[in-house]
């Protein structure tokens, strides 16, 4: 079972997918992690010189690299895994897709201060935001087998969510995880 996280930048993939796959007891891979150490340097340094399309084609390599691997994990993608057919489909067909929802000026109070994301490194980021999301909501819609509202959930409400869906979904066996909605953490 490989469980892919797609949405927009800062909309909780990594730190939803690293709750997630804690509470499944199988590994976590960020996809722009394992890109970075191809890379040897950040993605935003090579995307500054190389430019967009190489880093995709790069990025395009690693995700169909991840998904062949004989194993379970949750995955974490980078924004814009998805402006690729080839990606979509790998991940529609290799992964259950949860698809992390939330809108541009949700996305904008999370990341407003954030200077590691290149393609916000913009005069108004806001609307730099709102065009990404016009462009890519509709192909993240197309990708995900689930799609959850990260509006005011916290990240523990989130994580339990997308556990129910997949439990309900008949994806994953509810003794394995037992979902915590509403509960508190036993020590």
């Amino acid at each position: 079972m490989i469980i892919s996280l797609i949405g927009m930048p800062g909309s909780g993939k990594s730190t939803v997918g690293r709750q997630m796959a804690r509470q499944m007891g199988v590994p976590f891979v960020d996809s722009d992690s394992e890109i970075e150490s191809r890379l040897g340097e950040p993605i935003r340094s090579y995307f500054d010189r190389e430019g967009e399309q190489p880093f995709r084609d790069i990025e395009s390599s690693v995700i169909a690299e991840i998904l062949q691997r004989d194993s379970e994990f949750v995955l974490a993608t980078g924004g814009g895994a998805v402006l690729r057919e080839p990606n979509r489909q790998l991940l529609h067909k290799h992964s259950t897709v949860l698809y992390l929802r939330s809108t541009p000026e949700e996305l904008f109070r999370r990341l407003r201060h954030d200077t590691q994301r290149p393609l916000l490194q913009v005069q108004d980021p806001l609307q730099k935001l709102r065009e990404l999301y016009a462009l890519r909501n509709p192909l993240y819609r197309r990708c995900a087998h689930f799609v959850l509202e990260t509006g005011r959930p916290s990240v523990h409400g989130l994580v339990n969510m997308a556990l129910m869906q997949l439990e309900l979904a008949g994806i994953l066996d509810p003794a394995r995880v037992a979902a915590t909605v509403g509960a508190e953490k036993s020590a």
